[in-house]
C-alpha cells in the first residue's frame, strides 16, 4: 500500500487518535502528539494544508515501528 498524498495536519492527528495519541503541544508551525501505549511516543507533525510525502511515510515508519507493526497494517488501521 502506497503512503497517501495531500493528507494535512488535523486529519492526521485525528487518524492517530485510533492509537491513543493526543495533540499535547502546538506552536504556529507544528503539532506534538504523544501517546503512553507501549512505554510512550511523541511525534511532531509540521501544521499545513498538506505534508510532504517524504515527511509523512517517516512519521508514518516511526509510528509503526514503536506499535510494532508494518506501514501496510498502520494504514489499513488509520483509513488513510
Amino acid at each position: 500500500m502506497m503512503v497517501p498524498r495531500e493528507i494535512g495536519c488535523p486529519k492526521l492527528v485525528n487518524a492517530l487518535c485510533v492509537l491513543g495519541y493526543e495533540a499535547t503541544r502546538q506552536n504556529s508551525s507544528h503539532v506534538r502528539v504523544t501517546t503512553l501505549r507501549d512505554e510512550g511516543n511523541q511525534e511532531v507533525i509540521p501544521f499545513g494544508h498538506s505534508i510532504k510525502s517524504g515527511t509523512l511515510s517517516g512519521i508514518l515508519k516511526h509510528v509503526a515501528t514503536h506499535h510494532r507493526m508494518s506501514v501496510n497494517e498502520l494504514l489499513k488501521m488509520l483509513s488513510l
